[in-house]
């Protein structure tokens, strides 16, 4: 086909769709001057070497019935490329009795259906009755997914956990890493610190697959040497030792908020922090025990 053959079937379709769906409830063509540059090059108006540079749009609006006896509304956008009929229009199907998966669904089952059996000819009215006879098939899987959701959340919840992960790395010295850091930990919930220098030392803190998420994030950045050294996992459904009370994420934590931490830089680039200082940090949030783990020795 060429040029002006898809333009006739294109201008020949949409004038049978608006002699179908009469009114702007059924029919709404969103650019009307595609429309106009269309009509013009098909009835020689325009010069047979300048094809329209618009592509009609339009809605088609339905109510169609359903089994439970609703009308449930159904919107199809589609848009012409030029080389339609050819090759497929594009329709998205607008349901709002269906989740975003079975609207997914429905588009591939759809346009499944019309390159098998309308390729090649103008195919929106076929895309409108196959919506028509397939509709209810995609209310009732959605009906079903929801009723198993509901199911499920009425369910009892996975046990939560508290995590605490300590990183080790080589160096952090890589300005866009700290930055991502300070930014992954703020938008997880996650307290805790980071050293940058050499070595590197991170401690993160909060809900368990908070920590997994920056762990994920982070350990596939480029680095020399990277590693979990110390890691503390604590259910939440047991009683405080000394309270009776139920444990918390917020009560667990030993750091407020999120900082990068520097501890006097020194050595000949600034990249060696005060080894000491550090351990007076983490000896007053109660987990100077990591030290040791850290660099093999007792702090002081």
């Amino acid at each position: 086909m060429s040029c002006s053959d898809w333009a006739e079937s294109q201008l020949a379709e949409i004038e049978l769709l608006t002699s179908m769906f009469p009114t702007q409830d059924e029919l709404q063509i969103t650019d009307q001057l595609a429309l106009a540059e269309l009509r013009d090059y098909v009835e020689g108006s325009a010069s047979a070497d300048s094809s329209p540079s618009s592509r009609p749009q339009f809605f088609i609006k339905q109510k169609f019935d359903t089994a439970s006896m609703e009308r449930t509304d159904v919107v199809l956008s589609c848009a012409y490329p030029s080389a339609y009929p050819s090759v497929l229009p594009e329709i998205t199907v607008r349901c709002a009795g269906l989740s975003r998966a079975q609207q997914t669904q429905l588009h591939t089952d759809l346009n499944a259906y019309l390159m098998e059996n309308c390729q090649g000819e103008v195919c929106v009215l076929s895309a409108v009755d196959w919506v028509k006879d397939n509709l209810q098939l995609f209310i009732n899987k959605s009906l079903s997914a929801s009723t198993a959701s509901k199911k499920e959340s009425s369910s009892p919840r996975p046990q939560e956990v508290f995590s605490r992960i300590w990183i080790y790395s080589h160096h952090i010295y890589n300005k866009t890493k700290r930055k991502n850091i300070l930014e992954w930990s703020k938008e997880l919930g996650l307290s805790g610190f980071s050293m940058p220098g050499k070595p590197g030392i991170v401690c993160v803190e909060g809900p368990h697959s908070a920590c997994e998420e920056f762990w994920s994030r982070v350990k596939v950045l480029t680095w020399k040497k990277i590693m979990i050294r110390h890691r503390e996992d604590i259910p939440l459904d047991r009683q405080g030792e000394d309270s009776g009370a139920i444990e918390s994420i917020d009560s667990l934590r030993k750091f407020t908020g999120f900082e990068e931490a520097m501890f006097d830089p020194h050595g000949n680039r600034g990249n060696h922090m005060d080894l000491g200082q550090l351990y007076q940090f983490l000896n007053e949030r109660g987990c100077c025990d990591v030290f040791q783990i850290y660099f093999g020795i007792e702090g002081k």
